[in-house]
């Protein structure tokens, strides 16, 4: 089953908000286990940890320091 990691909305005064992966913890194609840290992401100066929602092999769409809206996916995860 295929579950899709999405990026947090951290503004919702600017829900359309473009922000960036900070720092990916896990590489792309690496085993994650449910509520592990997986990224933190960043959106004007505030940063947020995204946590695995479940277990599984994962897959990031987006590299770090790259622009993603809000609510867009960022990672997928094959459990």
């Amino acid at each position: 089953m295929i579950t899709e990691v999405m990026f947090p909305v951290m503004s919702e005064s600017e829900p359309e908000a473009e922000g960036v992966v900070g720092t990916w913890f896990v590489n792309h194609g690496e085993s994650v286990a449910a509520g592990q840290v997986i990224a933190e992401v960043q959106v004007d100066k505030v940063s947020q940890d995204v946590e695995a929602p479940v277990a599984g092999v994962m897959y990031q769409y987006v590299a770090e320091n790259v622009g993603i809206t809000q609510g867009a996916a960022l990672a997928r995860i094959d459990s």
